[in-house]
């Protein structure tokens, strides 16, 4: 019981969002909450399945539906 606990803890922290370098300039996610601030017009975006699937699965803690959704939701994919 106490490994499964573990495993689970470990799982929410590490997400499945992570920023990427596309012509040596780093863009991060972004979610619902944070789109003013770290989406840029000229980068393809592509939904975080990883994230939606954590928040669908954690919705009961409130906490994590939040992160998930709210600033980790879209990865940057490439240059349009």
């Amino acid at each position: 019981m106490k490994y499964i606990c573990v495993l689970v803890l470990a799982a929410m922290l590490a997400g499945c969002g992570s920023p990427k370098v596309i012509n040596l300039k780093c863009y991060e996610t972004y979610g619902l909450l944070n789109s003013d601030k770290y989406k840029d017009p000229n980068i393809i975006y592509e939904p975080s399945w990883g994230n939606i699937f954590w928040s669908v699965m954690l919705i009961e803690t409130i906490v994590a539906p939040i992160y998930f959704l709210g600033y980790s939701m879209f990865n940057p994919i490439s240059h349009k």
